[in-house]
């Protein structure tokens, strides 16, 4: 099908698709808050917060390198077999994890089961590579949409059965292996067969030239996420579930951005190697400039419903901490902008330069979270989050915009 007709398709299908299985983490947190109590889902929340910094692991630099790879000879099934070995390496990462912060087996438990359902996502993800690249991006939105129904169909009805957590997420992990099996390797392996045989240069090739994009998108976890460990440190789990609630509408922001982008990615990759910076730049700048518009109308949302409607959805009231969640709401908007440059500068395979960056960012990240969290309680936690995107999108606004002039000036 031409490229531009399938626009379109990719386009809504990826909406959807993306949309729901972004807000899956939101749905689930209220089925745990709502079913299993407070504490249950603090440990829900960190854990989940956990398997998606080792999902950076297992996925190992991403469909975005995967999809803008401009190096023929790297075939699909070199990707595979990359992406298998980074899944080992995941799941070894959880026990050693577990084990240095002394948790109890129930705990454990949890974070284990969690880290197994994102290394189902990282190998899924590596297949909707393969689509992508074939222009087939509503099938793997159709995929996200099949699996995130399904997934809180049988998470909420095992919970409401039998009031168990883990039981609903070894239930859930049933469901995302059957849709790979039935659905993921059936769409995808028509492709990845007419592919050469993967070649150890070449896999070791993508580990080495991968690094600092996972690195990158490594530390990039972290720095989000570096609160919720402050708060693990210093308040417990209670406290960490009040943040959960807090931080969940920071998902719809970035899922947004991820709408606008994700289609525009194939055209970012082209004006990129035809060597069009200037082009490029405008238009990362036109999807810069319609997150700042989502992100207005999102923080006016907050700002008018948004704490009524979480007292609502998770049974809690949450009202003194209505300006940390516009704070949030801010922070996750200038989150996304800087995200856009990161994305076009990796496109661009600067990378080197992004790594040095990130290095700063997790220092920042690390010494705010830990220094206000313990001073300020959860005000403390949601200030490093905004201090920390505030420093993030300034710094890749300067980079970028440095870099480019840079590259159309040598064009010249």
């Amino acid at each position: 099908m031409d490229r531009s007709k399938n626009f379109q398709k990719n386009f809504w299908w990826n909406i959807i698709g993306t949309g729901f299985n972004s807000f899956n983490s939101l749905f689930l947190m209220v089925i745990v808050t709502r079913l299993n109590g407070m504490n249950e889902a603090g440990v829900f929340t960190l854990a989940f917060s956990t398997a998606c910094i080792l999902y950076v692991i297992g996925s190992y630099s991403g469909r975005v390198y995967q999809v803008t790879e401009s190096n023929k000879s790297i075939s699909d099934k070199d990707y595979l077999t990359s992406r298998l070995i980074a899944m080992a390496v995941m799941l070894i990462a959880v026990f050693f994890f577990v084990g240095a912060r002394g948790y109890g087996f129930e705990k454990a438990i949890v974070f284990i089961l969690l880290a197994v359902f994102k290394a189902l996502e990282a190998f899924s993800d590596v297949l909707y590579g393969v689509l992508q690249k074939e222009d087939l991006l509503y099938k793997v939105g159709q995929s996200y949409f099949l699996k995130s129904c399904l997934t809180l169909g049988v998470f909420l009805a095992v919970d409401i059965k039998t009031k168990n957590m883990t039981l609903a997420i070894c239930a859930v992990l049933l469901v995302w292996v059957l849709c790979i099996l039935f659905y993921d390797l059936p769409a995808s392996l028509p492709y990845v067969k007419n592919s050469p045989a993967p070649l150890w240069k070449n896999i070791w090739f993508l580990f080495k030239d991968g690094f600092f994009v996972f690195a990158i998108l490594f530390m990039g976890i972290y720095m989000t996420n570096a609160s919720k460990y402050a708060i693990d440190n210093f308040l417990g789990d209670e406290k960490q579930t009040i943040f959960g609630i807090l931080i969940m509408p920071a998902t719809a922001v970035c899922l947004f951005g991820q709408f606008i982008f994700h289609p525009y990615l194939g055209r970012i990759s082209e004006l990129n190697a035809e060597g069009d910076y200037k082009k490029l730049y405008q238009l990362i700048r036109k999807v810069i400039l319609m997150i700042m518009g989502i992100g207005v109308v999102c923080v006016l949302g907050a700002f008018f419903l948004g704490i009524p409607v979480l007292n609502f959805i998770y049974g809690l009231d949450i009202s003194p901490y209505k300006g940390d969640l516009l704070l949030i709401i801010v922070a996750a908007t200038l989150y996304n902008m800087g995200g856009t440059f990161s994305n076009m500068l990796t496109t661009m395979r600067i990378t080197k330069t992004q790594f040095v960056m990130y290095l700063v960012f997790v220092a920042i990240a690390w010494t705010s979270a830990n220094i206000l969290t313990y001073r300020f309680d959860i005000h403390g936690a949601v200030a490093a989050y905004g201090f920390l995107m505030v420093v993030f999108v300034i710094l890749y606004a300067v980079v970028s915009r440095v870099i480019i002039s840079r590259k159309i000036a040598k064009k010249l």
